[in-house]
Parts: C-alpha cells; sequence; structure tokens
C-alpha cells in the first residue's frame, strides 16, 4: 500500500460537519483569525474539550489551545478542506467556544517598501 492511501481519511470530510456544506456565517474568511477563549480549568472541560462535541471540533479546540491561526492554516492542519472547517467554525462560534477575529484589511498592512528596508537592515546585521 503506498503512503498517500494509508493517509487517506475512512469518513468523507463533509461528514465532519454533520454534512453540511455552508457555514452558518457568512463572515468567516480563509484569513480569518481563530481563538480559543476557553480556560482549560473551565466545567465541563476534559482533556479532549466540552463534552459533546464532534472529535474534529475538540482537534480543532486543541490545536488552538496555544494561541491563535487563521482558518486555512487550522483546515491545513486538521486535513479538513477550508469549506468543512468553516462550518465547524461557525458552530463553535455560536457554541461560545470560539472567537473569530477578521483579517486585517489590506489598506492597515505595512507598505512592501518599509518591509523590504527592514529585511535589508537585519540581513545587514546578520552579516555583521
Amino acid at each position: 500500500m503506498s503512503a498517500g492511501r494509508s493517509s487517506r481519511r475512512l469518513v468523507p470530510a463533509y461528514l465532519a460537519a454533520s454534512g453540511r456544506g455552508r457555514p452558518g456565517r457568512d463572515t468567516l474568511d480563509r484569513l480569518s483569525v481563530l481563538h480559543n477563549p476557553a480556560d482549560p480549568s473551565s466545567e465541563g472541560a476534559g482533556p479532549g474539550g466540552p463534552e459533546g462535541l464532534r472529535p474534529e471540533e475538540r482537534r480543532l479546540l486543541e490545536l488552538l489551545r496555544p494561541g491563535s491561526l487563521s482558518l486555512a492554516e487550522a483546515a491545513a492542519h486538521l486535513r479538513l478542506p477550508v469549506s468543512v472547517v468553516k462550518a465547524l467554525v461557525s458552530d463553535l462560534v455560536d457554541a461560545g467556544l470560539l472567537r473569530v477575529r477578521p483579517p486585517v484589511p489590506a489598506h492597515r498592512l505595512p507598505e512592501r517598501e518599509i518591509l523590504e528596508k527592514v529585511l535589508d537592515g537585519l540581513r545587514t546585521l546578520k552579516s555583521s
């Protein structure tokens, strides 16, 4: 058996979101930032997270325990399509177990020239 076959999902990815193909929220973006606000000592939270969650939801909350990730990064770590993770995130936000921040708008990002100057300065320091 090839390595690609052994890592193949036994259950179709859309079943991770209870068969839904669309999230309940239209505001989610691939670059939306996900944050797990849950306190590990909170009631109802066990080693896998709050009870009554699907395995993929528990894995997502566990993945976010050390810090925030974009929705696309979370999808890559979970090896699920972005559309499925959007549906999972939507459910977790509705349950109050997850917070989502919109991505930083392009007009608020630093200009490319400034970033290139900083990078050039760091390279100069490294070579000194």
